[in-house]
């Protein structure tokens, strides 16, 4: 499944902690990606991540961290 991150909505976003669910739940994706993608989503732009497994903690990680994301398949 191919989840679009599309913004985060927190006022302080904490970057190691995104950085690290992204990791986590994303597919293929190390600690410097992770990181990248962090930065990308934080600037208001949106980036595709793909989730294989446990796609519904995926969802709950996402809404905690506050970040608005749609389904794109």
């Amino acid at each position: 499944m191919i989840i679009k991150l599309l913004s985060c909505n927190q006022d302080r976003p904490d970057r190691r902690a995104i950085a690290r669910m992204i990791g986590d739940i994303a597919d293929g994706v190390d600690h410097n990606l992770a990181n990248e993608l962090t930065d990308i989503i934080i600037e208001g732009s949106p980036v595709d991540i793909e989730v294989s497994s446990n796609e519904s903690s995926a969802y709950r990680a996402l809404r905690k961290a506050d970040i608005e994301y749609e389904i794109v398949e």
